[in-house]
């Protein structure tokens, strides 16, 4: 609250203040971990190898094995969230479930949401839903693919596709 109060103030004391605040503001976003890593921009990037480390930990801390980025299931994952952006909704699981089984693997599970900003707002939502707690804890998966869009003037803004098969 305080750091916003103190931009309103540079702001109206001039445009060079306001750009050095908005480049601070830029500093302390990129000093968090890529965990807490905001998605709302245009320019923002989902680190997958960071995301699959994270749900691996989580799988192994649960008694199943770890899952390796697939570029294939990369691919369909970032696919699948673009088209959720445009679509201004998530799909539905069984489609995207039945894309991954056409291209031959044995079996296969999906995340796919809307409106967590973060990867730590993504994993605990999934982790909380049974159902999507499920898929990322699927014993068959060992290859994985996830993926962001953001549509700025969408209702959602990021959309989520998380898609693990063996």
């Amino acid at each position: 609250m305080k750091r916003r109060a103190a931009l309103g103030i540079l702001v109206s004391g001039g445009a060079s203040l306001a750009l050095a605040g908005c480049a601070s503001d830029r500093a302390a976003t990129s000093a968090l971990p890529a965990l807490y890593q905001p998605l709302t921009t245009e320019t923002a990037r989902l680190d997958a190898a960071g995301a699959a480390d994270m749900i691996s930990a989580y799988r192994r801390g649960k008694g199943v094995t770890a899952l390796a980025v697939d570029p294939e299931l990369q691919r369909l994952a970032e696919a699948e969230a673009a088209s959720m952006a445009l679509a201004d909704r998530p799909s539905q699981a069984q489609t995207v479930r039945v894309a991954v089984t056409r291209l031959g693997y044995a079996s296969a599970g999906a995340n796919l949401s809307a409106g967590y900003h973060t990867l730590a707002e993504a994993f605990s939502g999934w982790r909380d839903s049974p159902a999507h707690n499920a898929v990322m804890l699927s014993p068959d998966a060992t290859r994985m693919g996830i993926a962001t869009a953001y549509a700025p003037g969408s209702k959602y803004k990021v959309y989520w596709a998380l898609l693990v098969a063996k």
